[in-house]
């Protein structure tokens, strides 16, 4: 039983969703004010990897597509941008977008040709992107720095929130991912409730039902491919960001291990499931090596199989019962609609009575024509 309830898209459901929108956002700016600058590292890479995790999330949640090489679109958006800073005058700002246009272009590329792929034979070509790149990112050394990896200058603290609240390096960093993070967050909210979300889910559970009601089916899974793969750019980019050095063994095969389990664990189809994912990704394996560092894996393994048997519906889907014990959503009502049995809204089987135009004509006959009841 709920304490509230409130109906789907009415003014006081998008009241309660902007105020609790709000409020994360100002709880999570205050976070860094008040933790060390160890944990503000940590909750900066938790973003870097939930905007990766959002993109991965796209294929896989709403699209029903398999994808093992997001740490490939990954590694390429953290390249792009730490080239760009370290071997030209580009602004910092630009080398996001930057990235994120590198990797659609990338993700479009591969996208097309894998069309005629699905299931495991699209995560088996996925899965070879993924050990491609880090031969490849090894092979261009002047361009990547090879072995040695490559500095990247990272933004510098503005002015004006150095001089007024006094911000380091370490909370300026983490505010900086935040509000990209929020940004891509919005972006991907926007494309799964629009059009594109609904055309998404009905590929996914009924491609053949799809393309006969006119979706382009091909064209739609294409654009997918190429805005999860942006996505991911843009988490690299801000992974170059944070940590002012890229190099080959941060893009391992475990990266996209690492980001399908997150979307796994936090929820399918779900865009807050892409932040408790990450969550569980990066802070799980530190907290198993603190227990035991010999025991890292088979720690994290256990915990990864325990949450999916208890929680098959990840951990939003948790949230969401939870939800439901504070606020009921409950459907709006159907519009109003003529039933074709209602005699006084005049449906093809209404039956004429007296209180209706056609009863009326009815009866009226009847008296002309001299029968008499």
């Amino acid at each position: 039983m709920s304490l509230f309830r409130v109906t789907g898209g009415s003014p006081a459901h998008r009241a309660l969703r902007a105020a609790a929108v709000v409020g994360g956002l100002a709880a999570a700016a205050a976070v860094p004010f008040n933790s060390s600058p160890v944990l503000n590292g940590e909750l900066t890479l938790v973003m870097v990897y939930a905007v990766a995790a959002l993109g991965l999330n796209l294929l896989v949640g709403y699209g029903g597509q398999i994808s093992l090489g997001h740490g490939a679109f990954f590694a390429v958006g953290a390249y792009t941008a730490a080239a760009l800073l370290a071997k030209t005058d580009l602004p910092w700002p630009l080398a996001v977008p930057a990235a994120a246009a590198v990797t659609f272009a990338l993700g479009l590329a591969f996208g097309v040709p894998a069309l005629r792929l699905r299931g495991l034979y699209l995560a088996l070509v996925t899965l070879a992107l993924a050990v491609a790149v880090g031969p490849v990112i090894k092979r261009a050394e002047p361009l990547t720095g090879g072995v040695s990896g490559l500095a990247v200058p990272q933004p510098p603290v503005p002015s004006w929130l150095a001089d007024s609240l006094a911000v380091d390096v370490d909370q300026w960093l983490y505010l900086l991912c935040l509000a990209v993070t929020a940004a891509m967050a919005l972006l991907a909210a926007n494309l799964t409730r629009g059009s594109l979300g609904r055309t998404l889910v009905a590929i996914r559970d009924a491609e053949r039902a799809a393309r006969t009601y006119g979706v382009h089916a091909a064209r739609v899974k294409a654009l997918l491919f190429a805005w999860s793969a942006a996505f991911a750019g843009v988490g690299g980019a801000l992974f170059a960001y944070a940590l002012g050095f890229v190099a080959p063994e941060s893009f391992t095969l475990a990266l996209s291990f690492t980001f399908l389990g997150a979307i796994v664990v936090g929820g399918l189809g779900s865009v807050a499931g892409a932040f408790l994912g990450a969550l569980f990704a990066v802070f799980v394996p530190q907290y198993a090596g603190d227990v035991n560092q010999a025991l890292t894996g088979v720690i994290y393994g256990s915990a990864l199989i325990a949450v999916i048997y208890l929680l098959p519906g990840g951990a939003a889907g948790l949230l969401r019962r939870l939800r439901r014990l504070l606020v009921e959503v409950v459907e709006p009502p159907p519009p109003d609609t003529p039933h074709l049995t209602d005699p006084q809204r005049g449906g093809p089987d209404a039956v004429p009575t007296s209180d209706t135009p056609a009863g009326r004509a009815d009866a009226a006959g009847s008296v002309d024509s001299g029968v008499r009841p």
